[in-house]
């Protein structure tokens, strides 16, 4: 079964983005966001405009490492698990998670693995938006295995940092910075 794994990541807007058009989004996604009924068509059309703009900006590492350090994060997975990794973006970024989810498809996954490396429990995100987007997939190709490896188990996370900040610990007896020593 072809497994291809989409790694869901929030995304930033870049840098370069015109000042002017950023703040027209963040304001019209309020005004979407906080409806408690039906947009008018024009506000919904022209936060769309915005938001596919947003998504499309051509991205590198200058004007967006957030997205060259998802792009690394993703190329590192594939390389470790030995299956397809495509990266998708829950929000300011192209792919999204939809378009992911249809390349995923496309390439011929019979299996999509998503995960994040959202770890604790809580976020609107990873506890929300990413689950729904996983069940709109499902529903649209019902023939294709959608899975969402989340959440994390919290030992799994506290062992994994533990390690990490080991490598970052001054030694016993060894000089610390002012000249004295870690006892």
């Amino acid at each position: 079964m072809k497994t291809i794994v989409v790694l869901a990541m929030l995304g930033s807007p870049p840098t370069d983005f015109p000042p002017a058009d950023l703040g027209e989004f963040f304001a019209l996604h309020l005004r979407v966001e906080a409806s408690h009924g039906p947009v008018p068509s024009e506000i919904l059309q022209q936060f769309q405009a915005l938001e596919s703009r947003l998504r499309a900006w051509p991205r590198n590492e200058t004007n967006d490492p957030f997205y060259a350090g998802s792009m690394a994060l993703g190329r590192q997975l594939e390389a470790a698990l030995g299956h397809k990794v495509i990266v998708g973006f829950n929000e300011f970024c192209a792919p999204s998670l939809a378009e992911a989810f249809d390349a995923a498809v496309e390439q011929g996954a019979r299996q999509v693995v998503v995960a994040t490396p959202m770890m604790t429990r809580g976020g609107e995100h990873s506890e929300l938006d990413i689950p729904e987007a996983v069940d709109v997939a499902q529903r649209r190709y019902a023939d294709v295995i959608f899975r969402y490896a989340w959440p994390f188990e919290p030992g799994r996370v506290a062992t994994f940092l533990a390690e990490h900040i080991e490598q970052h610990l001054i030694p016993v007896g060894e000089a610390e910075p002012g000249g004295g020593k870690r006892s």
